[in-house]
């Protein structure tokens, strides 16, 4: 085998496993067995090379021995000839010998360094390829679990498991059964010969290799120890630098930009302290192994020599032996790593089958593929954060027939946004029904059910791509006509071919190269390029002007014809376009109604309505545009 360096192979980022019975590490380990049953190929090709490799290193050491007990014999009887004719024809006889040995010994190493390679084609790809599906499996998992599951987890957890743990598995697959294998297949194939020879001298060479494995083991463990802490501590000094950066413009703002570069010193100084200190362990690793290599050599020569005197044993042994304990050297020391890899692979592993076992709740009942027409009807529905235990909605019915706009108005925290993640599926109600066209909402595919509605979040998000692909996210095929008619519907044509690159201008992580403002239009164009049967617009005109925003709204009149729309907002003037006002307080309906019934009604909506016209445009602008100023 390739004789890696121990800590090169050893992961300074792995954290330390609890400890674990054989039983819990299987346990662990079980769900790869799919793997390695659909890669067995690959295992038994690996394992019949690992054999073969390891038999065309064995030889070379019986060819040794019996060069050295050719010398020896042929130096007897070219002194014996010293003077005679014969003389030559024995050096020549000895010379050309000599020279086949050689030749066979070359050839064996060929033959093994070949095998070598094919060992690493077969079990290091077999590696890869696990490591591949296994990151798929998960990723694909991830997909399919409700956004409940992702309020628990940060995300920095969840690419830990997909990206680290998967790594830490792949060492088990991978490097980790190689050497198992090769460790096994030597042992049986050197230790039956050496005891074939001579069972008392095997016994001795192989008294300090447990030793070894056991201080490799220990070792191992001090260092994963320290490995672990010293990844705490880069993640720290990581975390901290990226929320500085983020943040630059407030730290510059508040002059604190020489604390930081002390704090992040000490942060620094902390990691290096950590990071001599595993430094000053691993430095104890090549004395070990030299000091008990060197021993087992030591015993070689002294009970080998022993029995050579006796006359039991051949010079040729003793040389052969000595081989075969610098063969045996690594795959011991690489038990203990192999030991301590399967260990942290366990327990890996079992962070990735924790996120595994949970299984979505939001399933189609029916699995139901049609098209919609857009009716909405929730019936008595109540729901629960099942995270946080928030009660968002108690007892919330809304009726809209197809192609009508609703508008839910309420204050922070009352429960708009809920309304929307009911109607998208990201959730089921704790209690009640909805019902789209007269169908139970659970009852329609979860692919089919949204990709007919069109959702522009509260919260934008934006990947780091062009504005085109932003905008026809999910569709590659939508022809430019289409992109630029959804950018004018948006109000955001104008702004993008100012840009240089215009439609193809890449935005920065999380669009952080538009204003707050132009990342809600290139919302609200992503979601109405799709042409939806029902339109979702939660509270996505927070970040505009009112001016940008009756703009945007009279573009989205013509648009929201003949779709059924669902307006959620904390600002009256974003009801202006719908035929249907709803106010939320608590999650719960206090009123409904069309704007004139509830300015007649003189309630909670009146209420707001004067306040924040007068908030926005004075109280003479307000006396002059009068309530039918939502209307026009």
């Amino acid at each position: 085998m390739t004789n890696y360096s121990f800590f090169d192979l050893l992961s300074p980022n792995s954290p330390l496993p609890n400890p674990k019975t054989a039983a819990s590490v299987l346990k662990a380990l079980a769900h790869l067995n799919k793997y390695l049953l659909k890669y067995k190929w690959y295992l038994i090709l690996g394992t019949l090379f690992t054999i073969i490799s390891n038999l065309f290193g064995i030889i070379p050491a019986q060819v040794v021995r019996h060069a050295l007990d050719l010398v020896k014999e042929t130096l007897d009887q070219y002194r014996l000839f010293d003077g005679f004719a014969n003389q030559q024809r024995i050096y020549e006889q000895f010379a050309h010998a000599i020279l086949v040995y050689g030749a066979l010994i070359l050839a064996m190493a060929l033959l093994k360094g070949f095998f070598l390679f094919l060992v690493r084609q077969t079990l290091i790809v077999m590696s890869r390829h696990i490591e591949y599906d296994l990151k798929n499996e998960i990723y694909a998992h991830y997909q399919t679990l409700p956004l409940s599951f992702y309020r628990r987890n940060n995300t920095g957890d969840l690419m830990a498991r997909i990206s680290e743990d998967v790594s830490k598995v792949r060492m088990y697959v991978g490097p980790s059964i190689m050497y198992g294998l090769n460790l096994v297949t030597l042992f049986v194939m050197v230790i039956s010969y050496m005891l074939s020879v001579s069972v008392k001298l095997t016994l001795f060479v192989l008294l300090p290799l447990p030793v070894l494995s056991v201080s490799i083991f220990f070792v191992s463990n001090i260092i994963n120890k320290r490995s672990e802490q010293i990844q705490r501590d880069l993640s720290a000094l990581s975390t901290f630098a990226q929320e500085a950066f983020s943040g630059i413009r407030v730290l510059k703002a508040f002059v604190q930009e020489r604390i930081s570069t002390l704090n992040f010193a000490k942060k620094s100084e902390s990691y290096r302290d950590k990071s001599l200190s595993m430094t000053r362990v691993d430095s104890l690793f090549t004395p070990l192994i030299f000091l008990l290599v060197g021993l087992s050599n030591v015993l070689t020569v002294y009970v080998g020599g022993q029995e050579v005197i006796a006359g039991r044993l051949t010079p040729g042994n003793i040389v052969e032996f000595l081989i075969y304990v610098n063969m045996l050297a690594w795959p011991v020391t690489a038990l203990g790593w192999t030991t301590s890899q399967t260990q942290r692979a366990a327990a890996s592993q079992q962070r990735i089958n924790e996120f595994l076992s949970i299984k979505t709740e939001v399933v189609s009942t029916r699995n139901l593929q049609r098209e919609i027409a857009g009716e909405i009807d929730f019936r008595n529905v109540s729901f629960v954060y099942p995270d946080s235990g928030i009660v968002a909605l108690k007892n919330f019915s809304l009726y809209a027939q197809a192609g009508e706009s609703v508008a839910i108005l309420g204050s922070t925290g009352s429960g708009k946004s809920t309304v929307a993640a009911l109607l998208t599926r990201m959730y089921d109600p704790t209690e009640g029904e909805i019902r789209i066209d007269g169908i139970p909402i659970n009852e329609y595919s979860l692919q089919s059910l949204r990709s007919q509605a069109g959702y522009v979040p509260q919260d934008v998000f934006l990947f780091s791509d062009s504005i085109a692909n932003n905008i026809k996210f999910g569709m590659p095929d939508l022809p430019n006509e289409k992109i630029m008619q959804a950018a004018k519907d948006a109000d955001l044509y104008q702004n993008v071919i100012e840009f240089p690159e215009g439609f193809d201008t890449r935005l920065g992580e999380r669009g952080v190269t538009l204003s707050g403002g132009q990342k809600q239009r290139l919302s609200i164009a992503r979601a109405i390029v799709r042409e939806p049967k029902i339109l979702i617009l939660d509270d996505c005109l927070s970040a505009v002007d009112t001016k940008t925003e009756n703009a945007i709204l009279n573009s989205l009149r013509g648009i929201m014809e003949n779709r059924t729309s669902i307006i959620i907002s904390h600002r009256v003037s974003s009801a202006k376009l719908a035929d249907k006002i709803v106010m939320l307080d608590d999650g719960v309906v206090v009123e409904q109604g069309t704007h004139e019934e509830l300015m007649v009604h003189n309630g909670t909506y009146k209420e707001l309505y004067e306040k924040q016209l007068q908030g926005e445009e004075g109280p003479t602008a307000a006396a002059q545009h009068g309530e039918g100023s939502l209307l026009a």
